[in-house]
């Protein structure tokens, strides 16, 4: 399992390094089933070794990237929560709130979809 830490201290704004950790903190205790990985800089939380979720930061947000198969899915939701997004991201501005229901879906439906799942990445 990756520590988590060494992606988040070099976050230099204390407040969004928080609110990372926080939200890392979250997906551990709701997920404890995940692993842990840091592949191209960016924490990623796998299932039996296939891809659930990513993350990525920025001066102005976090992006989340469940694959572009989950944000389809998941698109009208991503917008009624008020989150930008493209075909692969959505973004979370430092200064919006978390919808952790939303989030809750989106890593459920991934673990679901993939139960059998064995490359890393959907094809």
């Amino acid at each position: 399992m990756a520590d988590l830490s060494e992606f988040t201290e070099k976050i230099s704004d204390s407040e969004q390094r928080q609110r990372l950790e926080g939200l890392f903190a979250w997906i551990k205790e709701n997920f404890p089933q995940l692993e842990t990985v840091i592949k191209w800089n960016q924490p990623m939380f796998t299932d039996h070794g296939t891809f659930i979720i990513g993350f990525s930061v920025s001066k102005k947000h976090m992006s989340i990237a469940p694959e572009t198969v989950t944000l389809a899915a998941f698109k009208k939701d991503i917008e009624k929560a008020g989150y930008e997004h493209t075909d692969n991201i959505f973004k979370i501005t430092w200064t919006q709130e978390i919808d952790f229901s939303l989030l809750k879906k989106i890593i459920d439906y991934n673990i679901q979809e993939k139960i059998d799942y064995t490359k890393f990445w959907r094809e």
